[in-house]
């Protein structure tokens, strides 16, 4: 049973776990759940997704209900009058804010992309962040003795495929838990440790105008168990979402 939280006759958005597919993808086969089949069984009527998450990254999941909604709302994201923000913890002590600017060249997939052209030109791409709390944990991982860890709210700019997973690695504060663009020892750290398994990125904030009565609509999504242990591990609960 997936969290609904916000549904009209013209939306509904979900809490989406990490680990679940958004619709089927030849690049996990094997996979036999996925958001868009659940939530059609679920509340009885077909569902339109009109933006993604990757499978590793949890939180607001939105869907239109018939396709003139579906239509409307996906050029609202096209057109970036939508907002998002992300929660994640990260490698290392951030600076308290930035903007990243760096463009990211569409890596395609050898399986799901290979009727496609090679890589394609590099896009610009942009991510602001904001420092939320640090913590340092008496734990020798890699060369350091000790190891430092950021929370951090992360806003996209621009929505290129693994936008903030990779920004985040280019300026060497890497997704904790995130298997392709993260750090190897930091991932079996948390996994050994603290029993985390999954990637620490999570979709708190959506925010877009309704399609049809144009009025602003703040979606925000909960932190998952696994997240929330994380937060009480580094003494972060006044931070959780």
């Amino acid at each position: 049973m997936l969290e609904i939280l916000y549904r009209d006759e013209f939306l509904v958005a979900i809490n989406k776990p990490s680990g679940l597919l958004v619709h089927r993808s030849p690049i996990d086969r094997h996979e036999t759940e996925f958001a868009v089949q659940i939530l059609r069984d679920q509340i009885g009527q077909f569902v339109y997704p009109v933006h993604r998450l990757d499978k590793p990254t949890s939180g607001v999941l939105l869907f239109a209900l018939d396709k003139e909604s579906a239509r409307v709302m996906g050029e609202q994201f096209m057109s970036r009058e939508t907002k998002k923000s992300y929660i994640a913890v990260v490698r290392g002590y951030t600076d308290e804010s930035g903007e990243i600017e760096h463009a990211l060249t569409l890596k395609l997939d050898k399986i799901a992309d290979k009727d496609s052209a090679k890589d394609k030109k590099a896009q610009e791409a942009t991510t602001r962040y904001e420092r939320l709390a640090t913590v340092e944990l008496p734990f020798a991982v890699g060369k350091y003795d000790k190891t430092r860890y950021s929370l951090v709210r992360l806003t996209p700019l621009t929505g290129r495929k693994h936008q903030l997973r990779r920004h985040m690695k280019h300026i060497s504060h890497h997704i904790l838990g995130d298997t392709k663009h993260g750090r190897g020892e930091h991932n079996k750290f948390i996994r050994e440790e603290f029993g985390c398994h999954r990637m620490l990125l999570h979709a708190n904030e959506l925010q877009i105008k309704h399609p049809l009565a144009n009025e602003m609509l703040i979606i925000q999504a909960p932190l998952d168990e696994t997240f929330k242990a994380i937060f009480n591990a580094f003494k972060w609960d006044d931070k959780i979402v």
